[in-house]
């Protein structure tokens, strides 16, 4: 099998780094790009120099003004946490709207010409553009019905993708993962302010009681879905990619807590209840689709989470 050039785009970000080393094992000649913004982790930047075959390009993808010769374009690079989206949304309208439609004008320019290969752009979704669903899943070909600021500039973004790829032709996938877990995410998602607050004995801030179902799912099993959608060469598809482990936030909270002190504890002193506006009941993805080419999520959530929270008690998380 030939080595893939490949742009990864938002590479010191928690799934963007686990692409690029996914693709880096391979041998695959990996271009990073990243803009440093708060969630960046720089420290992933000297694991992923390690690899020589490992370039890094310090730029906002909205100030990209070309693309060197390249197979694939993958693009992790978003802003994406909601609270944040409902304070301020302007930042996710820079980053996930006016950044993807950058990416398919340098492509476009690319496809305009005759000497040059056209890359694929592979873009990460989410489930969150379908809105939430009392019962059942959502299927790739659902409507989208984002509820907050930052899912819908998400799904706009696929919008975007797909339009540029009806008119110009332009080769697309589009990914839609659940939550990603796992040690180096940002401290702003649900597992690790858990144990940090857990740690520093502040309050734990749950959103309607936690009562809000999500599907969990590992960064390596994500990183594997996408070289798996690579491998089957297929193009211009919405794939579906969910860990099936769904759980609603108090019943991960609870968990965390049980493995924090290692054993069974009154998780209620622990907690503090929150409204967050718009707010999603229940994701679900049926992801059928990308399990037809082979692929499953093997990682098993309760024995990842004992690795993550024993990580952090012994890691203070900035």
């Amino acid at each position: 099998m030939s080595a893939k050039i490949v742009y990864i785009t938002g590479c010191l970000g928690f799934i963007g780094f686990h692409v690029a080393e996914a693709c880096l094992k391979r041998g695959w000649y990996v271009r990073g790009i990243d803009s440093g913004t708060y969630a960046a982790n720089w420290n992933l930047l000297e694991e992923l120099e390690k690899y020589e075959n490992f370039v890094f390009e310090h730029r906002d993808i909205n100030d990209l003004d070309r693309l060197y010769d390249c197979d694939y374009i993958i693009n992790t690079a978003a802003e994406s946490h909601v609270d944040n989206s409902i304070v301020k949304s302007d930042i996710f309208l820079k980053s996930n709207i006016n950044g993807v439609h950058k990416l398919l004008e340098l492509i476009k320019q690319k496809a305009q010409g005759t000497r040059y290969q056209i890359p694929v752009l592979l873009h990460f979704s989410t489930d969150e553009v379908y809105g939430d669903i009392l019962e059942g899943s959502h299927i790739e070909t659902d409507l989208l019905k984002p509820s907050n600021p930052y899912s819908a500039t998400k799904a706009a973004a696929d919008m975007l993708v797909q339009a540029w790829g009806r008119t110009y032709q332009l080769p697309y996938i589009i990914v839609r993962p659940t939550n990603n877990y796992g040690i180096g995410q940002y401290v702003e998602k649900l597992i690790p302010k858990t144990v940090k607050y857990l740690k520093v004995g502040k309050l734990i801030d749950l959103h309607d009681k936690g009562k809000p179902i999500r599907t969990w799912l590992h960064a390596s099993d994500t990183a594997k879905a996408v070289l798996t959608i690579i491998d089957s060469k297929k193009i211009n598809e919405i794939y579906n990619i969910s860990g099936n482990i769904e759980l609603a936030n108090i019943d991960v909270v609870k968990k965390i807590i049980n493995l924090f002190y290692d054993k069974q504890m009154d998780h209620t002193e622990f907690i503090r209840d929150l409204v967050r506006p718009g707010q999603d009941l229940r994701y679900s993805i049926d992801d059928s689709k990308i399990k037809q080419l082979g692929w499953y999520a093997e990682a098993k959530f309760d024995l990842e989470l004992a690795k993550i929270v024993k990580y952090y008690k012994n890691n203070f998380i900035w």
